[in-house]
């Protein structure tokens, strides 16, 4: 971490249906969305909740299939966009030995049944255990059975068994097994924390923690690939024994926080009888050195947990969350996320109290942006849009003219009169890209329509440029915005007392106040005028990198603008896209092009990996297209390392001027189904958008 004090962050705007507090959930993260499964409190919960982090908004997914029963203190991994649950409690004395599987992208359950162990039975019914993946197999240690014989009766049972599941590539699981390991290993335990690693060397299981009769503080180290046992020897102060707290790995590091620990020394005479508290101390352990470090104090609160046995007041200038047990935690990016859990608890009275608050620890700067995209152009504005980092709390945007300007890429006549069935590549097309992005409410993860444009710098610095390369020229401001989108007319120069010189970085901070730029000069967009765009993230530790160059240009006056409102629907095996006419048709449109990326043939296998083929798939009047799946079989997947695999399609507008620029727009299509090569590869999608567009 960059600073010595945790850098703790709650969220204070929420909206959406909020799930009730609870304790004994789990949660996993897919991109940008939180899912949370299970839990109690007054009862077991049996809803999904979601929560995304960009909107800052929790949904009920409508879920279906195979519906498991809720559950608390179970296992939840993510793999991709597939969940899966073992284990856990369905009602007081009652466990479970049951598998589900959760496929996000349909929000589809299915319950597995795996093939029991050769050498053995398979795990039995238990709480409070770990279920850990890695590497395509599933690690389940420990946890708590009941043993009695009496469907009533509650005999509780430590476990120190070991089980590992292998999983399909895609979906579902072949079998458990019983691996043969080395030397002693743990304990038996429950509610402690397995994370795995597998950075320096081969991939390891960790184990921290738990409880056996009392809270545990041993660190437990498993080759995955010789299933060795180990104790590690680690440097610095170990944390306090706990139990129910949780362990996330980000980078190198395992953070662990919370739980039950030991009432301290100092406090026992006003503990009445009470020998365990909840925390909010949070440890970070080096996974390469195996160094731990203490963030924070240790204990905190001890007082009110001691003296008063309720709910701890909420402290809206709370630089950390409360003390809590039985939370969730979740990573997305460079963020973990904490929600939840047991408040405080006083056995003698029987009194139980949740934690309703939310909050997340910044661990690092935002990682770096995808592209720019370009939704709309006019001859004065580019309307300029960018995908969310997940731990940006806003976004620098800066421009750079291209001077000269650019060679005019406009569509010409002759590009009109290009029969349907020839090809182009990126690099032969005479457009300007242009963007057409829309957003789910909720961040569905379902299929999905979305629109980008693709990085143009390197083509036309080939091509164009002859002077100056975005590194050498200076950037200029347009603004900072929480925002993941700004209509573009103008930017800032520096302040007359402002040094910029081409390798200028901007000051870090959080976020630049408007007044910032409110005495500085603006310059003005103009007609024809090819501009580059970057982007970078904020946050309280400062600025991310930049994203890749993008370049757009403004119209020229007399040309169409770009169509607007693509809507794609699928209806069984037919594809209906369709439009509105440009904001700004500067005359009658003559007709539409639309062109459909396709795969490339032998003769065209020597261009460059990030340039695409096109084939125009419509000519006319109207503003709708209508494609058949024998239409779409030979169009291109575009799996491109910064995108989730898409169709890419462009639709242009011509007046009496010519052709105008092209709105570009990405069919987001099913990463399982397209890994599987089956017909859905190109007609997978059902034309809905998707979350991680502009909002």
């Amino acid at each position: 971490m960059s600073s010595e004090e945790p850098q703790w962050r709650k969220v204070h705007t929420i909206t959406g249906v909020i799930p009730r507090s609870r304790h004994g959930h789990r949660a996993v993260a897919i991109r940008e969305l939180i899912v949370v499964f299970g839990g109690g409190n007054e009862g077991i919960a049996e809803d999904l909740h979601v929560y995304n982090t960009v909107s800052k908004q929790w949904f009920l997914p409508a879920v279906r299939g195979d519906i498991p029963p809720g559950c608390a203190a179970h296992g939840l991994v993510c793999e991709g966009t597939r969940i899966l649950v073992f284990g856990g409690m369905i009602e007081y004395g009652k466990y479970s030995n049951n598998l589900y599987e959760l496929q996000a992208n349909r929000w589809l359950w299915k319950k597995l049944k795996p093939r029991a162990p050769k050498n053995g039975l398979p795990p039995c019914p238990r709480i409070g255990h770990s279920f850990t993946l890695c590497g395509g197999r599933c690690y389940v240690f420990g946890g708590l059975s009941n043993v009695s014989e009496d469907p009533n009766g509650n005999v509780p049972r430590y476990m120190d068994d070991l089980y590992e599941l292998e999983l399909h590539s895609a979906s579902g699981a072949r079998g458990w097994s019983i691996p043969e390991t080395k030397w002693c290993g743990p304990s038996a335990r429950e509610s402690h924390t397995a994370v795995a690693y597998a950075g320096l060397g081969s991939p390891k299981l960790f184990i921290f923690g738990g409880m056996q009769g009392r809270r545990l503080d041993d660190l437990w180290q498993l080759d995955l690939n010789t299933m060795m046992w180990s104790r590690p020897h680690t440097r610095g102060s170990t944390p306090l024994p706990r139990s129910l707290h949780s362990a996330s790995i980000i980078g190198n590091k395992m953070f662990l926080f919370g739980g039950w620990v030991p009432v301290p020394e100092s406090e026992k005479q006003k503990a009445a009888g009470m020998k365990w508290i909840c925390t909010n101390s949070l440890s970070l352990l080096d996974l390469d050195t195996m160094s731990w470090q203490n963030l924070g104090p240790q204990y905190d609160d001890v007082g009110s947990q001691l003296q008063n046995h309720k709910a701890q007041s909420e402290d809206q200038n709370a630089r950390r969350p409360k003390a809590r047990a039985g939370h969730c935690a979740a990573v997305v990016g460079s963020r973990l996320y904490v929600w939840s859990g047991r408040d405080s608890y006083h056995k003698s009275l029987g009194y139980q109290v949740c934690c309703k608050d939310l909050w997340y620890l910044e661990t690092d700067r935002p990682s770096s942006s995808d592209a720019v995209m370009l939704i709309k152009s006019t001859v004065s504005m580019l309307h300029v849009a960018w995908r969310p980092v997940s731990a940006a709390d806003c976004y620098l945007l800066q421009i750079q003219p291209v001077n000269p300007p650019a060679k005019q890429l406009d569509w010409s006549a002759a590009d009109g009169e290009r029969k349907s069935q020839d090809f182009q590549s990126v690099s032969e097309c005479n457009t300007e890209e242009q963007e057409n992005t829309s957003v789910q409410q909720h961040g569905n993860l379902a299929k999905s329509s979305i629109s980008q444009v693709e990085p143009q710098a390197e083509k036309h610095e080939a091509e164009n440029m002859t002077h100056q390369s975005p590194e050498e020229a200076l950037w200029f401001d347009v603004g900072v915005f929480k925002s993941l989108f700004s209509e573009v007319h103008c930017y800032y120069l520096p302040a007359e007392n402002q040094q910029v010189t081409p390798s200028s970085r901007p000051s870090v901070t959080k976020e630049r106040r408007l007044q910032d730029y409110q005495e500085r000069e603006k310059e003005e967009l103009t007609a024809g005028q090819t501009y580059r765009f970057r982007v970078a993230g904020l946050n309280c530790l400062g600025r991310g990198d930049f994203s890749q160059v993008s370049e757009f240009k403004t119209c020229q006056h007399g040309f169409p603008g770009a169509p607007s409102a693509v809507k794609i629907n699928k209806a069984n095996d037919v594809v209906c896209i369709t439009w509105e006419a440009p904001p700004s048709p500067s005359g009658r449109i003559l007709e539409y092009s639309m062109y459909m990326a396709v795969k490339k043939s032998r003769s065209s296998s020597s261009e460059g990996p990030g340039q695409l083929t096109f084939i125009r798939i419509y000519r006319g009047t109207k503003m709708s297209c209508t494609l058949s799946s024998n239409q779409l079989e030979n169009a291109h997947l575009d799996c491109s390392a910064s995108s989730r695999p898409a169709l890419v399609f462009r639709i242009a507008a011509k007046n009496e001027q010519g052709y105008g620029p092209a709105t570009q727009i990405r069919w987001i299509q099913d990463l399982f189904k397209a890994r599987a090569g089956s017909k859905a590869e190109v007609c997978g999608a059902d034309g809905r958008h998707a979350a991680d567009s502009c909002s």
